[in-house]
C-alpha cells in the first residue's frame, strides 16, 4: 500500500444465492482490500461456506476483515457501537438494509459527508457494461433519500472495473509444482490428462463422461464436492465407475473435499482442462490460463444465453470451444465436439495477456472511492 492511500472502513453487503460465487467474490474482494490496508466489515446472510473457503475468517483470523451477521430484520444490537464506514458496497443487486440506514443516516447528516455508496454489479462482457459503468443512481425514497449510489461493473475491457486479482498470483503460479500438489492431496496420477469438474447439473454430462471413457487417452477427472459430485454420481448410475477404485474405460475419478480459495487456484493450475461455473471460478480459470469450459449461471428467461455469447465473442473463442459451450449450457442439442486443447489454450493465454494490462477490481474500486470522497 502506498503511504498516500487513505485507510478507510468498508461495509460490504452479501446475500448468498449461489454461495460459492456470491460469497466467493465478496470474500476475495474483502481480503484484497484488507491486504491494501483497508478495514472491511463483510455483512453476509449465510456464511456457511466460509470455514472451508477461507479458514479462520469467522474467528477473525484474517487481519482487516470482520465477518458480520446479516440478520433480517437487522437487530439494533448488531449495529451498536459501530463507527460510520467510509464506503458502502451492495454486491450483486442486494440492498443496504433499512435498519442499517436508519441507524447511520443521522451520523451521515451530522458529519456532512456520506459514505461512497456503490452498487457492485454482476460480471458480464455485454456491451451495456461499458455504458453503465460508474454512472450515478439517485436514491429517491427512504431514510437515505437524496443520496447517490454509483454503478460499478466488473468486466473484461479497459472501460470496466476489471477483475479481482491478487498481486502475488503470478508468482504463486510460477512456483507451483503439479506433481507435489497432487501427491499432497492424495490424487493418484500416472501422467494421464487431468480434468477438473465444477458445475451445476449439465444435461450433456453423461455424454461427456461416456466420450472420455470410450476415448483413446487416459483421463482422470477431479470432481469437486456438492452439486458436481452429485451430478457425476447421477450420470454414472449403474455404471462400473461405482466400483473402487472408480474407473470406467479410459476415465478414472478422484473426488475432492471442499478446497480453500488458494487450493482451488492450484487445482486449476494442475489440470489440462477445467470446467467451471458461475462468476468467481470463471475469473480464476482465466487467470490460470488453462483451457476451460464455463457453466454459466442459468436464468429462467434464458438471459444467460446472450451473456455467454458476449463472453465467447470477447474470448475470440474458436468454433469448437463455442460449440462445446453451447451444448454444455443446453443452448444447442448438438453432441459435444472433441476438445481442441492446443487451440483453446492459445485463446485463453491471449485473453489473460489482455487482462494483465488492466488494473484489478480492488484497485479500481479504491481509486474510484478516492475520487468521490
Amino acid at each position: 500500500m502506498h503511504d498516500s492511500t487513505p485507510l478507510l472502513t468498508w461495509d460490504i453487503f452479501c446475500k448468498v444465492v449461489d454461495n460459492h460465487g456470491d460469497l466467493g467474490v465478496c470474500w476475495r474482494l474483502s481480503a484484497q482490500l484488507a491486504a491494501q490496508g483497508q478495514r472491511v466489515r463483510l455483512w453476509v446472510d449465510d456464511a456457511g461456506a466460509l470455514p472451508w473457503m477461507a479458514p479462520g475468517a469467522l474467528e477473525g483470523h484474517w487481519p482487516g476483515v470482520q465477518v458480520m451477521p446479516w440478520r433480517q430484520p437487522m437487530p439494533a444490537l448488531d449495529l451498536e457501537g459501530l463507527p460510520l464506514a467510509d464506503v458502502w458496497i451492495e454486491a450483486f443487486g442486494c440492498e443496504v438494509p433499512p435498519e442499517f440506514l436508519a441507524c447511520f443516516m443521522p451520523a451521515v447528516e451530522s458529519a456532512g459527508q456520506a459514505p461512497v455508496w456503490i452498487n457492485l454489479e454482476y460480471l458480464s462482457a455485454e456491451s451495456y457494461v461499458e455504458r453503465m459503468h460508474c454512472l450515478p443512481s439517485p436514491v429517491l425514497q427512504g431514510s437515505a433519500a437524496g443520496q447517490t449510489k454509483w454503478f460499478f461493473y466488473p468486466g473484461f475491457t479497459p472501460r470496466t472495473g476489471g477483475l479481482l486479482r491478487e498481486p502475488d498470483l503470478e508468482a504463486r503460479q510460477a512456483a507451483f509444482d503439479r506433481a507435489a500438489w497432487l501427491a499432497a492431496h492424495q490424487i493418484a496420477w500416472h501422467g494421464e490428462r487431468l480434468v477438473s469438474l465444477f458445475c451445476y447439473e449439465p444435461k450433456a454430462l453423461g455424454g461427456w463422461l461416456n466420450q472420455l471413457a470410450q476415448g483413446p487417452e487416459p483421463t482422470r477427472m477431479l470432481v469437486t464436492p456438492g452439486r458436481a459430485a452429485a451430478a457425476v454420481q447421477a450420470a454414472l448410475s449403474g455404471q462400473q465407475a461405482q466400483r473402487e477404485p472408480p474407473q470406467w474405460g479410459s476415465l478414472s475419478f478422484s473426488y475432492l473435499p471442499y478446497l480453500p480459495h488458494g487450493a482451488y487456484d492450484e487445482l486449476l493450475w494442475a489440470c489440462d482442462l477445467n470446467f467451471v461455473r458461475g462468476e468467481d471460478s470463471v475469473v480464476r480459470a482465466l487467470w490460470a490460463g488453462k483451457p476451460f469450459v464455463w457453466h454459466i449461471y442459468p436464468q429462467d428467461d434464458d438471459a444467460h444465453h446472450a451473456k455467454l455469447d458476449a463472453f465467447l465473442n470477447w474470448l475470440d473463442a474458436p468454433s469448437s470451444l463455442r460449440h462445446f459451450h453451447h451444448t454444455w449450457n443446453a443452448i444447442s442439442p448438438e453432441p459435444l465436439p472433441v476438445p481442441d486443447l492446443p487451440v483453446w489454450h492459445a485463446r485463453v493465454q491471449a485473453a489473460r495477456e489482455r487482462l494483465r494490462l488492466q488494473e484489478g477490481l480492488a484497485s479500481q474500486l479504491m481509486q474510484f472511492v478516492a475520487e468521490k470522497r
